[in-house]
């Protein structure tokens, strides 16, 4: 295997190439080495792509950055699989797919090596892998962005703020059930294609929503995460097996809602509420997209979740300022929204919407009559939203209270630097209310 010499950038600058084709080369060839090795050889055809791009951070910094550097990656890997192929008895009776890996021994354009359509098919056979039933759904997301996306197990462990050992033994558990169930590398039809297409869809969605709005930690937001997730939502948008109305309706749920990325934090990291965000900073041909995204949607008879809550951002990304937002409109839509999905955490948004058009007592009121509301206890933005309705009604010291118990139980450093002030000013005005 040898490396074309080119007018190559510094050797300074290979580490940040091989990370970009961590991110974008990674699942590509995962895929496809799967397809060759078989899905129960998954952890192998990651092994071999793992091995192709830390040659690659050796090698380059000598001989420069390739011409193609995807290509080198795809014919290393290539080479790579083929060794493991020839010294491992058990790929003996798959010699009919292992041809086509061993036909380019006659030296041909790095860029036949694998067709793009190939490469297409692959992702999303590997897609509907990850997201199969039998894998529970935090060990899908975590699947999903490291053998999908080319995240380690590191940064898996910091977007869900646990420990290295916990995704790895969480990764290791679905690669197991994988094996157990004999899980097919194929994309399902009929019936079976409805079924594991929600699934992927709702695998993509958490995927998404982890990166929008961390957990925990001192970011509030993953934009890598949520890029990954777009991207895969793309290409499965992109494929015919899963150009569905419901699929372009989470994609243009995600573009929308990462539009406003670059308004929802300060220089410094601090959460800043819709209405203090500047809305110069929203990404206009995101929305764009979005809205494109949004209109192709439409085409079928099925309103899914996800057509109603992309519909909810499309109502924020198109109010020319906060004041102008059409709340009648979006809670028109959390109306319908609660008739599919009635959880705590919908109720709760309707009752934000509420209070926003009705005032802060409508707002309490529909907290109140939220089933289930016990559930919530736990969940920060609860006591925040009571904070803020009791606020704006003057009552302070229960405000305080409120602000007190959510701040409690935030777990991300931005919203608990928001909290603290919102606590401190209310706590103020209690205390001039005492004298």
């Amino acid at each position: 295997m040898t490396s074309e010499k080119i007018d190559a950038p510094p050797p300074a600058d290979t580490p940040r190439v091989v990370e970009h084709l961590f991110r974008h080369e990674w699942g590509k060839m995962v895929a496809v080495l799967t397809g060759i090795f078989g899905v129960e050889h998954l952890a192998l055809a990651e092994d071999v792509v793992q091995e192709a791009l830390a040659r690659a951070l050796q090698t380059w910094p000598f001989y420069g950055v390739p011409e193609n550097p995807a290509a080198w990656i795809m014919r290393a890997s290539r080479n790579l699989a083929l060794d493991v192929i020839r010294r491992q008895k058990s790929f003996h009776g798959k010699e009919a797919d292992i041809a086509r890996l061993m036909e380019p021994d006659v030296p041909a354009p790095d860029d036949a090596i694998f067709s793009d359509n190939e490469i297409a098919d692959d992702r999303l056979r590997l897609m509907f892998v990850c997201c199969h039933p039998v894998i529970p759904p935090e060990a899908q997301v975590a699947l999903a962005l490291k053998t999908l996306c080319g995240f380690g197990v590191g940064e898996i462990a910091h977007a869900f703020l646990t420990s290295e050992a916990a995704i790895a033994k969480r990764l290791t558990r679905a690669k197991q059930k994988i094996r157990d169930a004999k899980i097919s590398f194929e994309i399902p039809a009929g019936a079976e294609l409805s079924r594991r297409l929600d699934a992927v869809l709702q695998s993509l969605y958490l995927l998404f929503n982890e990166g929008y709005k961390a957990s925990t930690g001192d970011n509030l937001v993953r934009e890598d995460v949520c890029l990954e997730a777009i991207r895969l939502a793309s290409l499965l948008a992109a494929h015919p097996v899963g150009d569905h109305p419901k699929t372009r309706a989470l994609l243009a749920l995600m573009l929308l809602n990462a539009a406003r990325i670059p308004a929802r934090v300060d220089d410094d990291g601090n959460l800043l509420r819709l209405q203090e965000q500047d809305r110069s900073r929203w990404n206009q041909p995101m929305i764009a997209l979005g809205m494109s995204h949004l209109e192709k949607s439409a085409s079928g008879a099925e309103l899914s979740v996800y057509h109603l809550q992309a519909g909810i951002a499309a109502c924020h990304c198109t109010a020319e300022n906060y004041e102008c937002t059409d709340w009648r409109q979006i809670l028109a839509l959390y109306d319908r929204l609660i008739e599919l999905d009635d959880s705590p955490v919908v109720a709760l948004n309707r009752a934000i919407v509420i209070g926003h058009l009705n005032g802060p007592q409508d707002g309490l009121d529909a907290v109140a009559a939220i089933r289930d509301l016990k559930t919530l206890e736990t969940y920060y933005l609860l006591h925040a939203v009571l904070g803020e309705f009791e606020s704006r009604l003057n009552h302070a010291r229960a405000a305080a209270g409120h602000f007190s118990k959510s701040l409690q139980l935030a777990g991300l450093k931005s919203e608990q630097v928001f909290l603290r002030k919102r606590l401190a000013a209310c706590e103020t005005s209690a205390a001039v209310d005492a004298r």
